[in-house]
């Protein structure tokens, strides 16, 4: 089958007259050029071009194909215009991709102003454990709880989330304070899956409490709450979540140990950092990081209930 790719070296060559000022106009090696060369010719059956003295000049068959790829060569060209320039417009679908707690907290009131403002940018919103390729075109964007990988993405830190643990009032009736000093022996722990907890935060945990028992693992923040709530055991939450409710949770500071945070990191390919429905939203995220900072980052001595 033929390679339309081919026609525009072909009309490389035939418009210079030589294979290495076709490279460099299509900025690829002269053995390259020669090989597209070829592929057409061997495709359509015909010699194409004629090597001379003063250079390649098209063959009979060359001539009587030229009018047609440089139509081909058109129609490509307004193609390119036609996809650049809908890309140029505040219109159409910005995908992002988040951890839970970040996405109902931050991410939904942001992205409900910013439609109000902008109706014709349609955002979704996945809420998933899982780390989306923004290389695979998985997502335009994402927030993450750790730094990003990749020479093709754009990243920085726009926030810091604060953790602490937490227990209920029924809970701590039933064990006690837990023991730091004997690594919390006796007690009960909500954690997260393995694969989907924050490094920092599981390393921390595992640190304050080697000695306590895991009651649940959940990949869900929320279900975490929801289990310390219940008195299912101790929990590592981010603060903003858990020192919402001092009537219902208490804080424990473990003794010389201070709160512990992780940085939150945005990310996108850096071949759509200027796609203007992108830099859109990538600019309405930013912002809403910085409004909540003092939320998802109190001040460590804040009263919340706080045990210690």
């Amino acid at each position: 089958m033929l390679d339309w790719d081919d026609l525009r070296f072909f009309l490389a060559i035939a418009r210079s007259g030589s294979l290495s000022a076709a490279a460099r106009e299509l900025r690829v090696t002269q053995s390259t050029v020669g090989r597209r060369l070829a592929s057409l010719e061997g495709g359509l059956g015909a010699r194409l071009l004629h090597r001379t003295p003063d250079g390649y000049v098209p063959t009979l068959a060359g001539e009587a194909i030229m009018g047609q790829a440089e139509r081909v060569e058109a129609e490509m060209r307004a193609v390119e215009r036609t996809v650049g320039g809908h890309d140029a417009q505040l219109e159409g679908l910005v995908r992002a991709t988040s951890v839970e707690s970040l996405a109902s907290q931050v991410l939904v009131p942001c992205f409900a102003a910013l439609q109000a403002g902008s109706p014709e940018v349609v955002l979704e919103l996945l809420a998933d454990v899982r780390h989306l390729s923004l290389s695979m075109r998985e997502a335009d964007l994402a927030v993450r709880l750790a730094p990003f990988e990749g020479h093709d993405l754009v990243t920085r830190r726009i926030g810091t989330l604060a953790y602490a643990l937490y227990a209920s009032p029924a809970y701590l009736e039933r064990h006690g304070m837990p023991d730091f000093g004997a690594g919390c022996a006796g007690h009960r722990l909500v954690a997260g899956l393995d694969g989907a907890e924050v490094p920092q935060v599981a390393g921390w945990l595992a640190e304050m409490a080697p000695r306590a028992t895991i009651a649940l693992r959940t990949d869900s923040p929320e279900a975490q709450f929801r289990a310390a709530l219940c008195g299912a055991g101790i929990a590592c939450l981010a603060r903003f979540r858990g020192d919402a409710v001092p009537a219902q949770l208490r804080r424990i500071e473990p003794p010389g140990s201070p709160v512990t945070a992780v940085g939150i990191w945005l990310a996108v390919h850096k071949d759509n950092r200027r796609t203007p429905r992108i830099r859109l939203v990538l600019d309405a995220v930013v912002a809403a990081f910085r409004e909540n900072a003092t939320l998802l980052d109190p001040p460590a001595h804040q009263d919340a209930g706080c045990l210690g």
